[in-house]
């Protein structure tokens, strides 16, 4: 049993999320149920609050929370002392009211914020290229501007991927492919719901209209095409999941490993890829007594660009995903980082994350 000097010193921590949907609120119903179950678990006071319910000026707000029969139910709440942004996408986060909300809690005295904005790609990147410590795990990345700088850009790299800058889950990615000895030299690989589509050309101007037609008016980056490390033809990158401890620190909580489809362009599940062991497919490629050290360097490489990223940022992050990639010659890659991390599939993984989350809120709580 808690005593009650412990269950006062642990901080009420409301999760955001935006309203609507089928009950209530929007977002990932089962991932809510979780941090919420974990919390109380841990005993934490612990609800889901929408932009709309949080009023900061009041003594109460409307919450909900699970109760005994594991049913969401509507209560009246004491004020958050650590709000956990969950909001669930970035078009709900560019909203007006939203961004004046968000503003309102991270000035508020009483009130600690965990984790204020999703990144962008662009910025990522420009972020990290200003520092010596990370500049160069960074691909060659430059903006989509026209088709003379994508010309230049496949001269110099002679595979190219193009990427929205708020893209999530692999949408909208495609790969560009010069080879010289094709009678249609050009390939232009699009992504779809799980195969990709080929185009081909004789020239960049041919694919011009097919790139324009897919990107539309969202903004996108050109990035060096990366060689990743492959087992059985299936290319693999490693995921990992940093999140700050009790003590305030960024630490890894775990690393996965994603292998391609055989049709798709990127490792995302959802697109046909595979959850794999990481040390398995590093020990694979880079032969078991060569694994351990690599693993080593992944998480301390993360931990690098965890810090960097906040710095460059100006804001408090409490946790990020992050997708690194190897060439064959053991080098790390970075190709990028969610604020917002999607939940691990590995069991180990996901609940060390869900307890993670608290430990952080006790932190920002008492300093």
């Amino acid at each position: 049993m808690t005593n009650v000097n412990e269950e006062e010193s642990k901080p009420i921590v409301a999760i955001l999320t935006m309203p609507g949907g089928r009950i209530h609120f929007r977002g990932n119903q089962a991932n809510f149920q979780d941090i919420v179950r974990t919390g109380q678990e841990m005993g934490f006071p612990v609800y889901v609050v929408t932009i709309k319910d949080l009023r900061l000026s009041g003594e109460t707000i409307k919450g909900y929370t699970l109760n005994e029969k594991k049913e969401w139910e509507q209560r009246l709440f004491p004020l958050p002392q650590v709000i956990y942004n969950r909001i669930p996408q970035r078009e709900d986060e560019l909203r007006p009211a939203v961004r004046r909300k968000i503003k309102e809690c991270l000035v508020h005295p009483a009130i600690r914020f965990y984790n204020p904005y999703f990144f962008n790609k662009w910025h990522l990147f420009e972020w990290l290229k200003k520092s010596k410590s990370t500049a160069h795990f960074v691909p060659k990345t430059k903006r989509l501007r026209g088709e003379a700088g994508l010309q230049k850009m496949l001269e110099r790299y002679p595979c190219l991927y193009l990427k929205p800058e708020s893209g999530k889950a692999g949408k909208g990615i495609m790969m560009l492919k010069y080879q010289k000895d094709k009678l249609l030299p050009y390939r232009l690989k699009v992504q779809n719901h799980k195969g990709s589509t080929t185009y081909k050309g004789a020239n960049i101007q041919r694919l011009w209209a097919r790139i324009r037609m897919e990107t539309g008016a969202s903004p996108y980056i050109i990035q060096q095409g990366i060689e990743l490390t492959a087992v059985d033809n299936r290319p693999f990158d490693l995921r990992v999941l940093l999140q700050k401890t009790e003590r305030g620190q960024w630490s890894v909580t775990g690393v996965g490993a994603r292998m391609a489809g055989s049709k798709s362009i990127t490792t995302h599940v959802p697109r046909g890829g595979s959850i794999e062991d990481p040390k398995e497919m590093l020990a694979i490629v880079f032969g078991p007594e060569s694994a351990p050290g690599i693993m080593n360097r992944v998480r301390n490489t993360s931990i690098i660009i965890a810090k960097q990223i906040e710095k460059a940022s100006g804001y408090t992050h409490g946790e990020m995903s992050m997708d690194l990639g190897m060439d064959a010659s053991g080098n790390i890659w970075f190709f990028e980082a969610n604020a917002k991390p999607m939940k691990f599939d590995e069991p180990h993984i996901r609940q060390k994350s869900l307890e993670r989350i608290f430990h952080y809120c006790k932190h920002l709580a008492s300093h």
